[in-house]
């Protein structure tokens, strides 16, 4: 995905080589982190953030509580607790209490299918367009690229919450809550901790497991290599279609369904398929259907069959031809005006949930079909 233009100054900055972490860092090796224990002192950190500016734990030096949040993009259960986290920030920002937020995750190691619950993977660039989207007011700090600080904090899940009191000794490690959903939440764990350490008590419940998504360390890359190569192996087919069965296609099936007509000779088309293939890898473990429909003359089947394998587009394509058109655009989208590339979105039954004359935006789209399908599990 190509970041906006407004990023790319701030991605300029961010994205220099950095001077070696400090000494307290845990080394970044492949084992799995030990992780501090109550009473450890918060591991020291020099991160960037998605608003350009770098962060270290001096800067929080002034907080009575400090509570650094191990979090992603991509996770459903990281995405449950975005407003939960934003709360925590809002309820004890005035009280003597700081929070920061911490991505773990190395984005090489993120494979597409675990993408299915989001419209972005956890890149500085993407973690910078979901703070932008999501209203993040505090920081959010990437560790994808050397992982040393998750090492040394030795997060298990996300999210994961560490609470460290004024010395910076860690008080309290685990979940936010007992409740993913927020619809019974029982125990408001981090909640109750920042409390206590601000009243200077015991913390009730000092350690709690942390439910969510693995941590993406780097040595989970070659695994995403694997899969990769399986996806390219897959087989490609190309079938005719006319008009009846493409009006089937648009009204019939139970699955959330994305139809993309295009052709060989329309540049718009060639350079979008590769976000929609992409798209497709994300969603279809999760009733997703991809059809893509080409418009070139049918004497051209070889071209369009070697163009869709060069693209590896492995769901189901068809070849309708230039013939009778308007019979096509009247079966799939009155309102097309049969400008190329065509991308229909519609839910089972027929119901348009996004559409677009001309190249798509592929995070407009992805926000469009997880909507549908939803964020969380």
């Amino acid at each position: 995905m190509s970041p906006p233009p407004a990023l790319l100054a701030i991605l300029s900055a961010v994205l220099v080589p950095s001077a070696p972490a400090p000494c307290s860092l845990a080394a970044a090796d492949e084992k799995e982190p030990r992780g501090l224990e109550i009473g450890d002192r918060a591991p020291d950190f020099d991160l960037h953030g998605v608003d350009g500016k770098r962060r270290t734990l001096a800067d929080f030096a002034a907080a009575k509580v400090l509570a650094v949040v191990f979090t992603c993009n991509h996770c459903p259960t990281a995405q449950a607790y975005e407003e939960r986290v934003k709360k925590l920030h809002a309820d004890f920002k005035d009280r003597g209490a700081a929070l920061v937020a911490i991505s773990p995750n190395d984005p090489e190691a993120v494979r597409l299918d675990e993408l299915g619950y989001t419209d972005l993977s956890d890149s500085l660039e993407e973690m910078v367009i979901r703070a932008k989207h999501r209203g993040f007011e505090f920081p959010y700090l990437y560790d994808g690229e050397r992982q040393a600080v998750s090492r040394a904090y030795g997060p298990r899940a996300t999210p994961h919450v560490f609470v460290f009191d004024a010395e910076r000794k860690l008080r309290y490690s685990g979940r936010i809550d007992d409740d993913e959903s927020g619809k019974s939440v029982k125990s408001h764990d981090a909640r109750n901790a920042i409390e206590a350490v601000l009243a200077g008590n015991p913390v009730p419940v000092e350690r709690t497991r942390s439910f969510g998504c693995s941590i993406k360390w780097s040595d989970k890359r070659e695994d995403n290599r694997r899969f990769l190569k399986k996806l390219a192996e897959e087989k490609v087919s190309l079938e005719r279609i006319d008009a009846k069965a493409a009006k089937e296609l648009r009204e019939k099936g139970d699955k959330l369904r994305l139809i993309n007509v295009w052709a060989t000779w329309c540049g718009p088309c060639a350079a979008e398929m590769p976000e929609l293939v992409e798209t497709f890898r994300m969603y279809r473990h999760r009733s997703l259907e991809f059809v893509t429909i080409s418009l070139d003359d049918l004497e051209k089947e070889a071209q369009v069959l070697e163009f869709l394998r060069k693209q590896q587009v492995s769901s189901k394509n068809y070849h309708y031809g230039r013939a009778h058109r308007d019979a096509l655009a009247d079966a799939l989208e009155k309102s097309w005006t049969g400008a190329l590339p065509f991308t229909l979105l519609v839910r089972p039954g027929g119901k348009v949930a996004f559409q677009k004359e001309g190249q798509v935006d592929p995070l407009e789209l992805r926000r469009a079909i997880v909507d549908v399908l939803g964020r969380t599990y």
